[in-house]
């Protein structure tokens, strides 16, 4: 429990009637009857989200993504500069990876991932973008929106963004210049943060005390099982855990807590790390976090022995397990994740089995 647990209490009793957690004696307190699916929310944004979500929602139809809002780049980027709303694009990539593999999910998930090509203004915007952005502007409820969008789509879950404000993204950055390797240097924008050269030391949200969805926190609060990542680590991973509210959440849940790694270094962000290089930084963003499974593929781990160290400071088991394309590529294999997932949540797991 820590000092701001009272403002998750103001939070819940904030969730409007019918979007509300479940009573607390639901969360953990007592098992949850035998065959019952698990309530699952993942974290995370972009592609590392998605991948996640094609996965959960093979085995789970009780899911929830939570999405960062500090994308600053691209269709996202303009819409925000342009009509100060929040950047929709992790937002509708989420909704996307939630579409069934029937005709009328893949053909949805194609249509909102659709960019148009032109020479005017509408070059690269994407058509999932305009549409949650329209819904916002129309319904001024950026979670009946989100809602809306889902049920369209016939999404295997609901999506929600970790805050209602939009963020910036500031990295304190070592060897940022080139000229200047041992100087930091601050970065700004999730965009360049991504990118940047040099070495992130740390990173931190503007405004740096942001309000959590109150849906978001609910959902942590209620869940089953709590999945952090994978995804761009600095500017997709650590974000959740920079709004207090969803942190306090994150600590207090009697919900298990999976953090899966990413396959590789991200260029730019996170280059040269090692999977327990991973776990440290975001120990360093958020020391009071524990966890309970850190996934990895077994191929990207050379280092079994620090890894499992460095997760037993988080309180943390490690599971490896084949989860990557067979193509080689640094891309993570739904299906695979998901029988990886589903393990973790049935050898793991306070109750079991779930089906």
């Amino acid at each position: 429990m820590t000092p701001r647990t009272p403002r998750l209490s103001r939070l819940r009793r904030a969730v409007p009637e019918g979007r509300a957690s479940r009573p607390a004696e639901t969360r953990g307190a007592r098992p949850r009857r035998r065959g019952a699916q698990p309530k699952v929310v993942a974290l995370g944004g972009g592609m590392g989200l998605s991948a996640s979500l094609a996965a959960l929602r093979r085995i789970t139809g009780d899911l929830t993504a939570v999405v960062t809002v500090a994308d600053d780049g691209g269709s996202s980027g303009r819409l925000r500069d342009e009509l100060g709303v929040l950047p929709p694009g992790d937002l509708r990539k989420a909704l996307a990876a939630l579409c069934g593999d029937d005709d009328w999910g893949q053909t949805w998930a194609r249509v909102i991932q659709h960019r148009f090509q032109s020479q005017g203004d509408l070059h690269e915007h994407a058509v999932g973008n305009l549409l949650i952005v329209a819904l916002w502007e129309q319904l001024g409820d950026h979670v009946q929106a989100l809602d809306l969008v889902g049920r369209l789509l016939g999404a295997h879950g609901r999506v929600l963004p970790m805050s209602a404000v939009p963020l910036e993204l500031q990295a304190r950055v070592l060897g940022h210049d080139p000229e200047r390797p041992d100087e930091i240097g601050t970065v700004r924008g999730q965009a360049t943060v991504a990118l940047t050269p040099g070495e992130v030391q740390s990173v931190h949200l503007v405004p740096n005390d942001p309000p959590a969805v109150p849906e978001a926190v609910a959902a942590v609060l209620d869940a089953d099982w709590v999945v952090l990542g994978p995804g761009s680590w600095f500017s997709s991973v650590i974000p959740h855990l920079l709004v207090p509210e969803l942190l306090d959440a994150l600590i207090e849940t009697k919900a298990r807590r999976v953090l899966s790694l990413n396959l590789a270094p991200q260029p730019g962000e996170t280059e040269g790390f090692s999977p327990q290089r991973h776990l440290e930084v975001l120990g360093r963003h958020a020391p009071k976090l524990a966890l309970d499974v850190v996934l990895a593929d077994e191929a990207a781990v050379p280092d079994r022995d620090s890894l499992t160290d460095a997760a037993e400071r988080f309180g943390a088991a490690v599971e490896l397990a084949p989860v990557a394309r067979p193509d080689g590529s640094p891309r993570h294999d739904p299906e695979l994740l998901a029988a990886a997932y589903d393990r973790i949540f049935r050898m793991h797991g306070r109750i079991g089995p779930w089906r």
